[in-house]
């Protein structure tokens, strides 16, 4: 009996050994939130400030796993840079817009190389393509696909994005008074649909465009947010472990794009399509050495970018405005002005001005890429501090966004900031990155966001569905977790 006895105490506490552990492996973020309806007041979901105890390095790395927002102290959000070390790493962090254009504009060159944690996570999808390249085969490819979605270009695809939101807009319709729906998955479809006319040329269709998105989020999902292996030591960090459910994931989406990349080049493709224009400039420049391969790496950069992040916008922008129903009013009030009982069009876009400020302070708050990470080629000097080579250079937008002294008030949900003439100090507001790496479909992605708005804002009031909790999270993206559970409410049959 004594012996069984032994065994049962050791049992339990085994267990509860393993259920302490397991809950300090499983890092939570506490969220803050608060609204004040009478004095217009609305201060967002965000993670709250890091209270952990100093010198604790693995529960850091531990918490920044599960939640990159969560890290960060309420002394982190000023001008500055600073240094520190973690498992013998340097990490740099820059949060000065005078130092953020010393690395992304004057020592570009220095410091343009993705860090080993986003090469690693997307080379699986994307090969050498733009977002992740460096050296030559960036400044080869850049020019072209800069010129590709510039902004004069933005035009010829205003069509495409007025009637793909109609047709959303009639199918929201459809589902009758307080509908629930994903807001996430709902903008995503939507994004996609876009992207895949413009990139592509024609219509992918319901099924195949759900099989990206949905690759897309499982893509992300999977892949570990923290490459360990740089911090053990290895300066390019280690490959991702390719499980069966990530190279599921990446064969969907390889599939889809492959076809289509493969229909252009049999002739099939439409003569004004983002790949088709990448097609015709490889056949005159073969220098460029774009073959299939290649140009379904372009390709799927040029989706993801303009497919995951504008969805992400927009998901935020429908919780931002359900929060502030002050904001909505003057939203719906300019639309009523600007375009009647019309479709608001691509030509109406300068002229919604409360749908652009919408938009860009949701950029503020929600920078689709809230981390912008370097890794130094050689040693260099930031500020006061001595940068060696190989060093993590961390610029990152949701702490700069909400610095106080370039933002006052800097949670708060406040567009009135972006109607004035006074713009952002340069360097403090880069929700499409800065210097030459800045986003090269920067104006596709915020007219896009600024139509599809004011279209599904004129017809629909989309409020968070009662009970759910919104909280951030930052993968390669920053998303809501669990999705965005809204109700769709009609505004006008």
């Amino acid at each position: 009996m004594a012996l069984g006895r032994s065994h049962i105490v050791t049992g339990r506490k085994a267990r509860k050994f393993c259920t302490a552990m397991l809950a300090w492996l499983d890092q939570k973020t506490e969220i803050v939130e608060h609204a004040d309806q009478s004095s217009q007041y609305f201060e967002p979901a965000h993670a709250a400030y890091y209270s952990g105890r100093p010198g604790q390095p693995l529960k850091l790395m531990l918490q920044a796993r599960s939640d990159f927002l969560s890290i960060w102290r309420r002394a982190d959000y000023r001008e500055h840079v600073a240094e520190f070390k973690l498992l013998g790493r340097q990490l740099v962090i820059v949060n000065s817009p005078e130092a953020i254009r010393y690395v992304v504009a004057k020592r570009h060159e220095n410091f343009e190389r993705k860090t080993p944690q986003m090469r690693r996570a997307l080379e699986y999808l994307l090969g050498d393509g733009l977002f992740i390249s460096d050296k030559e085969t960036w400044k080869q490819r850049r020019p072209l696909v800069s010129d590709i979605v510039h902004k004069n270009r933005v035009p010829a695809f205003g069509a495409i994005m007025q009637s793909t939101a109609s047709e959303l807009a009639d199918r929201w319709q459809s589902l009758g008074e307080g509908a629930e729906v994903n807001a996430l998955f709902e903008m995503a479809g939507l994004t996609a649909e876009i992207i895949s006319r413009s990139v592509f040329g024609n219509d992918l269709g319901e099924e195949s465009a759900n099989a990206v998105t949905e690759g897309f989020a499982s893509y992300q999902s999977l892949v570990d947010s923290v490459n360990f292996g740089y911090f053990l030591g290895f300066d390019e960090g280690l490959p991702i472990i390719r499980t069966p459910s990530l190279s599921r994931s990446v064969k969907r989406i390889h599939r889809i794009i492959d076809q289509v990349i493969e229909d252009h080049l049999a002739g099939k493709g439409d003569n004004s399509s983002m790949v088709e224009l990448l097609i015709r400039r490889q056949q005159r420049n073969p220098e460029l050495k774009l073959d299939v391969v290649a140009l379904r790496n372009e390709a799927a950069t040029i989706f993801m970018a303009g497919h995951e992040t504008t969805a992400a916008t927009l998901t935020w922008a429908w919780y931002l405005l359900a929060g502030a129903p002050w904001v909505e009013e003057a939203v719906h009030a300019e639309i009523e002005a600007v375009c009647g009982d019309r479709i608001p069009s691509i030509d109406d876009v300068a002229k919604l001005d409360w749908c652009r400020a919408v938009v860009e302070e949701t950029l503020r708050l929600y920078p689709p890429v809230p981390i912008l990470a370097r890794q130094a080629a050689e040693p260099d000097q930031i500020g006061d501090v001595k940068v060696r080579k190989a060093a993590l250079v961390l610029i990152v937008p949701w702490i700069l966004h909400r610095t106080d002294s370039l933002f006052p008030e800097p949670h708060r949900f406040y567009p009135e900031r972006f109607l004035s003439e006074a713009r952002p100090a340069p360097y403090s507001y880069i929700p499409f990155a800065a210097g030459p790496r800045v986003c090269p479909g920067l104006q596709f992605g915020l007219t896009e966001a600024i139509l599809c708005l004011a279209i599904l804002a004129q017809r629909f009031r989309v409020r968070i569905r009662d009970g759910h909790r919104v909280q951030p999270q930052c993968r390669l993206t920053l998303r809501p977790r669990d999705g965005m559970p809204v109700t769709l409410h009609r505004r006008r049959e």
